[in-house]
Order: structure tokens, then C-alpha cells, then sequence
């Protein structure tokens, strides 16, 4: 997953015909940790995720298709297998509406973002 996604930010920044001490100044950060994003030694946190995709004009589902897709298969696996709720009623209600509604959204995502 990491590997899918540090080749995605490369091929984004060079694409974009950026360096990366470009992207590391935009990022406000060393050549040495795009470097490390973009071999898959290091994830990137919500702000540069945040920064990323404003940079390149893309998504966070866009940006990261693969990690998407893998998430989405693992949620899909674990809401099959999920534990029964508690005894309250209206915290059952709630909680079958949350899983009904993620179960859809998973649902309606297509395969490959």
C-alpha cells in the first residue's frame, strides 16, 4: 500500500514537472522527507495530505486510488463480520442506520477511483 502510494507522488510531482525541492518548499519541509514520502519510508500527515492534493489538483481518493480501493475492501470484509450492539434501543437504531448508510457508501464506490 505505502509502496502504491509514495509511486503515486512522484508520478504526480514529476508530471507536474516539479522538483523535489519545489514540492519541499511548498511543503515547507526537507528535500529528505519527500525523498522518504516518496519511496514509501514515511506516510504523509493530514496537512501534507491536505497540501498534496491541492497541489496536484487532485483528490485524496484521486491521489491515493490504491490505498482507497484497499480500505474499501477491508471495511466491505470487516462490516460483514461486525459484533452485535449493546441493549439500548435508540443506541441500536443509531448505530444499524450508521451501518446501513456505510454499507451504501462502499457500495456506491466504484472499484477503481
Amino acid at each position: 500500500m505505502k509502496e502504491m502510494a509514495a509511486l503515486d507522488l512522484r508520478t504526480a510531482r514529476r508530471n507536474l514537472g516539479l522538483t523535489q525541492d519545489d514540492l519541499a518548499h511548498l511543503l515547507q519541509c526537507s528535500e529528505a522527507t519527500i525523498a522518504k514520502l516518496e519511496s514509501g519510508r514515511r506516510l504523509p500527515n493530514i496537512g501534507e495530505l491536505s497540501a498534496l492534493a491541492l497541489i496536484y489538483g487532485r483528490s485524496f481518493e484521486g491521489l491515493f486510488a490504491d490505498v482507497f480501493v484497499e480500505v474499501q475492501e477491508d471495511l466491505k470484509s470487516r462490516l460483514g463480520t461486525i459484533p452485535q450492539g449493546g441493549t439500548i434501543a435508540r443506541l441500536r437504531a443509531n448505530r444499524a442506520h450508521t451501518l446501513e448508510r456505510l454499507e451504501r457508501r462502499l457500495e456506491g464506490l466504484s472499484p477503481r477511483l
